[in-house]
């Protein structure tokens, strides 16, 4: 047994870790001890979300399988790369807040939903008129507690999907499964014993009712995400042919699955239409009202796998865009997923030059200073910066446009690289973005740009044909519209084609409730969507190629 001693966010910690944990990479050691870390890259040494300071004491250091002393100022190290040093008698370590994933979240649970709302519900014993609608995320699950024989919502809740402690992203949970078969049950008790009971009992509590009066219990979410709530494998989605277990509604008893709460319910699990365009998708089609409108029209879901369907003319195509992993803060140097402290939005001033940030509040009561960036402040930085000339279109800062209020906020980075100091955070440390964050940010937005036109291509539509752009999720629910569209991430769109819909699978959740004849519909909405392979299109690379540039 040894001590590990931790500074986390400015508070002290010591933790005791087993001598075989000098086997574990430092990010296993740190969520073995509940202390998960923004391993936003798969742990592939992609990205600097999990980097710490070294204070005190040594780390043995994968890639060169050497020792790491600590000097006179504390050595940043990424914990992936990193093991315990086995001869090192002390260990001290200072964790970032932005390198945590224990800040509070920024979980939407509003929707707006655009078709009638049916009163034919999934369970018809009046014994147990309540439902429970989820919208399962990789990062968060959004719950909804409702009378389904009104349609009223009694209660919501909101939390991190347990599954972070064992794995950030999807790719990670592949990848787990994919070494230990065991993973696949400890994955699927994490999300259904240790994030949707909690949630279950906090929403009756708020509600003052009780689990004997839950009848039904409908989830939507991505396919991976299904995949472990059912106990299936998620393995070979991992590669090519990226084929799933199942993509068809199933359901349920509770009391055969580790939910252990409302026993007697029935669990569904809604539709998906393909790998990576899951029943989040397939439920948002449904709760926009898209697939009824004429069209033409878009649902765009902005993510890591920007997730795009188009509908024109009774046809529906999809298509799921490696967009990367940027707007939520990975791979840039002061990036965070959105959360307590992260800023939100920014905006330029001129004559004389001068920066404006809003920052998502922590506690009521509490002080929080910035402590990284979120999507959405990204891209209004792509805006501002080519409305105020302060950036070229290739992403480069126009050092000879820049005003000596703006020369004072940049910072020379190696290899000639500039940064932009927007705010200050802890401990006066600087919130910047650089010119390699923004090129990162161009190769993402590129990925969904190119994906939004080469759904619109199949068809023969141009962007402002299209009636509306449905934009779903967290990310769309605080990207400002103007932004997005100024810097090329909807290119060609207009203020007046959005409408923002907020969390639409956990929309789709709700209404399945309502109506036992939406899951139907859904279903064949899922089996007749027809999914484009964005790398077998001949012309997607020379339009991503083309939208790299902001407009």
């Amino acid at each position: 047994m040894r001590e590990i001693h931790l500074d986390v966010a400015g508070e002290a910690h010591t933790i005791t870790v087993e001598e075989e944990s000098v086997k574990l990479p430092l990010t296993d050691v740190l969520r073995n001890a509940r202390l998960p870390l923004n391993t936003r890259c798969g742990e592939r040494s992609a990205c600097d979300g999990c980097v710490v300071h070294l204070v005190a004491g040594s780390l043995i250091s994968r890639p060169k399988s050497a020792a790491i002393h600590a000097g006179d100022e504390p050595i940043k190290v990424r914990s992936c790369e990193h093991y315990i040093d086995p001869a090192a008698s002390e260990l001290r370590l200072e964790i970032p807040q932005r390198a945590l994933l224990a800040y509070e979240p920024q979980v939407v649970t509003d929707f707006h939903i655009n078709v009638t709302a049916g009163r034919n519900p999934l369970c018809s014993d009046p014994q147990r008129p309540l439902g429970v609608a989820i919208d399962v995320g990789t990062t968060t699950v959004a719950l909804l507690l409702v009378d389904s024989t009104t349609g009223t919502i009694l209660a919501r809740a909101a939390s991190f999907n347990q599954q972070f402690y064992l794995g950030d992203d999807v790719v990670t949970r592949i990848d787990l499964c994919a070494a230990d078969s065991s993973m696949v049950a400890r994955l699927q008790h994490a999300v259904l014993d240790e994030t949707i009971r909690p949630l279950i009992i906090e929403a009756l509590t708020l509600a003052n009712r009780n689990e004997a009066e839950i009848g039904t219990i409908s989830i939507a979410a991505n396919t991976i995400m299904l995949h472990l709530l059912a106990g299936d494998d998620p393995t070979p989605m991992g590669t090519a042919p990226f084929t799933p277990v199942f993509l068809e509604h199933r359901q349920f008893s509770a009391g055969a699955l580790p939910l252990n709460i409302a026993t007697h319910a029935t669990i569904h699990l809604l539709p998906s239409a393909a790998a990576y365009v899951g029943a989040d998708l397939t439920a948002g089609v449904f709760a926009t009202g898209m697939i009824y409108d004429e069209g033409p029209s878009l649902l765009v879901d902005l993510g890591t796998n920007g997730e795009i369907i188009l509908k024109h003319n009774n046809r529906l195509i999809g298509c799921a865009t490696a967009a990367g992993p940027a707007f939520e803060g990975a791979k840039l140097e002061c990036g965070m997923r959105a959360g307590s402290g992260a800023i939100s939005h920014v905006r330029f001033k001129t004559d004389p030059f001068s920066i404006e940030i809003d920052m998502i509040p922590g506690p009521v009561g509490a002080k929080t200073k910035p402590i990284g960036l979120c999507g959405s402040a990204y891209v209004d930085i792509l805006a501002e910066g080519r409305r105020s000339g302060l950036l070229s279109p290739s992403g480069r800062f126009e050092t000879s446009a820049l005003t000596d209020g703006a020369i004072r906020l940049m910072e020379q980075r190696p290899g000639n690289d500039l940064a932009l100091r927007l705010a200050y955070g802890q401990a006066k440390t600087p919130v910047v973005i650089s010119e390699l964050d923004i090129s990162r940010l161009l190769q993402a937005k590129a990925a969904i740009a190119a994906g939004i036109l080469t759904l619109l291509n199949q068809t023969g539509v141009d962007p402002s044909e299209v009636k509306t752009l449905y934009l779903a999720g967290g990310f769309g629910q605080h990207v400002t519209s103007a932004s997005a569209i100024a810097c090329g991430l909807l290119p060609g769109f207009t203020c007046q084609q959005v409408q923002v819909v907020g969390d639409t699978s956990l929309a789709g959740a709700y209404l399945s409730l309502l109506d036992a004849t939406t899951i139907d519909i859904m279903s064949n909405l899922a089996r007749t969507m027809n999914i484009i392979e964005l790398n077998l299109d001949p012309g997607f690379e020379d339009r991503y190629i083309d939208q790299l540039p902001m407009p």
